[in-house]
């Protein structure tokens, strides 16, 4: 055994809170009652809510933000860390759906809101560790490995995107296995530490003037004349202008969104702290990984790099973190063999929003602003299009977007409960382990074909 490979003990979980909010710093204190009037009322105080609230009050609009939670409780502080360019449709399929003048809009709304976020940060001297590291992609079969270099040079020659295409025999100067066949750097895709960068954001907006109120949820809300009534239980407020910016968190309270949005846990563990000489063979670049999976898995090195957080969807049905966890840490060791017996120190979860159309929504819906839908890919979009969405509640012309108000659907007979998803999700991952098994399998076996004709040749 290799001298930095974990040695094989019991791996408990010490920790079922985030890893990100360890030996952080208290957030700003926020505040503990409501006003009785806004020009703008914020429901959510996630990335979305509160990049909405930053510019409505930099305009000089009274903005309250209410959050069921604690500021900050959902998976603005608990996310992967992860930001990429966001819209998941290919150019050729949104061509099919939007013509091609808007599909090409759309595909550069994802590429403006990474350049945003790291715009903002910089401005705000955000401390949060943002850092265009690159993606790596992985190819969890040959096929896979032929479709993403295929979709990499059309995403060079059509769309102007940066990309270094790895076959499998150079796969370790990305990342230290075998598990894969290969994939696609998108170089310019970058990590960021949530929790910190949540802090920054919560900040900004109280020295804007946004008043950010927990565990004070909104309740209902109705119409009067042009403005709304916001009721919660310390009362209600008077509002000109509402946002509903709670994503994965949605509940019944407006139910046109709750019929749009798929709520689906993500699951995330930290390991212990790994040596140098091992984090560095497993990760040589740094690299955000993804994979090929239709169940992905997501994961990267601590900001520090001393540790491996690893995250994915691991059971059809929504479980617990202490269920995960051991799942999570069985694909982890899938891939590193080495780090069997690795001690996990951290398991959590969060919920992310998916809509059927795989795209993230921002509009209206009787008077009532909103964005969300953010399919996995929120930190980068749910900023941007928070930010976009204040634009426009402010009445600011740049507030627009290619992605405002198109159609938003829904499924017959849906009210929010995903009944369907543990079936997909069952049938999924079992599709994905049988493609891992037979492209290992087919590897292994053309590895051994070819050790047997060397043999025979020099025999012969």
């Amino acid at each position: 055994m290799r001298s930095d490979t974990v040695a094989k003990r019991p791996a408990p979980i010490a920790d079922h809170g985030a890893y990100w909010t360890d030996g952080l710093a208290a957030l700003p204190v926020t505040h503990s009652d409501i006003v009785s009037e806004a020009d703008v009322v914020v429901i959510g105080s996630g990335y979305t809510g509160m990049h909405t609230a930053i510019v409505t009050a930099s305009q000089g609009k009274t903005t309250q933000v209410l959050e069921a939670q604690t500021p900050g409780w959902g998976c603005s502080t608990r996310n992967g860390g992860q930001i990429s360019s966001s819209v998941k449709p290919t150019l050729r399929q949104l061509t099919k759906r939007f013509g091609a003048e808007r599909a090409r809009a759309i595909r550069a709304e994802g590429q403006n809101s990474l350049n945003w976020i790291e715009e903002f940060i910089t401005t705000h001297g955000i401390n949060c560790h943002f850092m265009r590291n690159g993606r790596f992609h992985a190819a969890h079969t040959p096929r896979h490995f032929d479709k993403l270099a295929a979709e990499a040079r059309r995403l060079g020659a059509e769309e102007n995107v940066p990309t270094i295409i790895v076959p499998r025999h150079e796969q370790h100067q990305e990342l230290g296995t075998d598990a894969y066949f290969g994939g696609v750097v998108f170089t310019q895709h970058a990590s960021v530490h949530p929790a910190k960068y949540y802090a920054g954001i919560l900040q900004t907006a109280l020295d804007a003037g946004v008043r950010v109120t927990g565990h004070c949820p909104a309740t209902a809300i109705d119409r009067l004349g042009a403005g709304f009534i916001v009721s919660t239980p310390q009362g209600k407020i008077k509002a000109g202008k509402v946002v509903v910016a709670t994503n994965g968190y949605s509940g019944s309270l407006m139910p046109y969104l709750q019929r749009r949005l798929i709520p689906i846990g993500s699951y995330i563990i930290a390991t212990e702290p790994l040596s140098k000489p091992l984090m560095d063979r497993l990760f040589p670049k740094d690299r955000v990984i993804s994979d090929s999976c239709k169940v992905v898995y997501y994961y990267r090195p601590s900001p520090d790099r001393s540790r491996v957080l690893f995250g994915g969807r691991v059971s059809a049905n929504e479980t617990d973190p202490s269920i995960s966890g051991p799942k999570l840490q069985q694909n982890l060791c899938r891939i590193f063999p080495e780090l069997a017996g690795c001690g996990i120190s951290h398991s959590w979860s969060g919920t992310v929003a998916f809509s059927f159309d795989e795209l993230m929504h921002i509009g209206q819906h009787d008077g009532v602003h909103y964005a969300m839908g953010y399919c996995g890919s929120g930190v980068g979009m749910a900023s941007y299009l928070g930010m976009r969405l204040g634009q426009q509640v402010a009445g600011l012309a740049e507030g627009r977007t290619a992605l405002d108000n198109l159609p938003f659907s829904t499924r017959p007979f849906y009210r929010g409960n995903p009944w369907f998803l543990p079936a997909m999700v069952g049938w999924y991952q079992w599709r994905d382990r049988w493609q891992c098994q037979q492209a290992l399998k087919n590897s292994a076996n053309r590895s051994a074909g070819g050790f047997a004709e060397n043999v025979s040749g020099s025999v012969g």
